[in-house]
């Protein structure tokens, strides 16, 4: 059986943020990461992407959107392009504007923090 898979999209090189912990924390937990940042190459050991639609993988398991609404409504257009399994809203991304415009695409949005969803603490995280 494969790894699963997950792009988070917001990824960020600072350790502090959630976009970064979201990195380190599906790794951990065995998934094959795909970091989304415009300007970054590398985050946490892992290459960085500058859309979704830049990622090899031709389907994703799992998408983490940390983007604030004004900036995370543009990049639905692109999730919706590529096939996913599940597109997680975590907090401070989870306005109703980009809660609903998720839905009108017809992507398979969960409203939650994709890290505790897995099981990790991300305010425990280092």
């Amino acid at each position: 059986m494969s790894q699963p898979t997950i792009a988070v999209v917001g990824a960020s090189a600072d350790r502090r943020k959630f976009g970064n912990r979201a990195v380190r924390a599906y790794a951990r937990r065995g998934y094959t990461v795909y970091p989304i940042h415009p300007r970054e190459a590398e985050i946490e050991g892992h290459k960085a992407y500058p859309s979704i639609l830049d990622v090899p993988a031709a389907q994703l398991d799992r998408v983490s959107l940390y983007l604030p609404e004004a900036l995370a409504l543009p990049v639905l257009e692109e999730i919706a392009r590529k096939p996913v399994k599940e597109v997680w809203l975590n907090p401070g991304a989870d306005s109703p504007a980009v809660v609903e415009r998720a839905r009108d695409l017809g992507l398979p949005v969960v409203v939650g923090c994709s890290i505790v969803d897995i099981g990790v603490d991300p305010h425990g995280m280092e």
